[in-house]
């Protein structure tokens, strides 16, 4: 249903330091760079950082990134912990979204929820 989506982001270098680095281990990647506009993606840029435009702070939203399975997630969190990402949500099932709901939470720069899921069983 989405094609794609796009965040504001108050400091693009740390944003990508932090994107390059987490999205790797769920086989994103920088596709195209337009220094202060940045598209990541497996094939095609799905997902895009850009600086601030509405003269406002960027505001928090939360962004899953599918992963291919369990041990993906946990490279995704290892990662984001070795940036020095906030943890909200250590690796694990949860089973109140559904039996094989495995996700790991954490902070990007700019204080967004980003997470790593996978739903295929163990």
């Amino acid at each position: 249903m989405i094609d794609h989506l796009s965040i504001q982001v108050q400091d693009v270098p740390a944003s990508a330091a932090f994107y390059d680095a987490v999205l790797a281990p769920l086989g994103g990647a920088r596709i195209l760079d337009f220094g202060d506009v940045i598209g990541y993606g497996t094939d095609r840029p799905d997902f895009w950082i850009g600086p601030v435009t509405t003269g406002h702070e960027a505001r928090e939203i939360h962004i899953a990134f599918q992963a291919a399975d369990r041990a993906t997630v946990t490279a995704f969190f290892d990662v984001a912990v070795g940036l020095g990402a906030e943890v909200l949500h250590e690796p694990r099932v949860r089973p109140e979204y559904h039996p094989t709901y495995f996700g790991a939470f954490v902070r990007d720069p700019d204080g967004n929820n980003v997470e790593a899921v996978c739903h295929a069983p163990e």
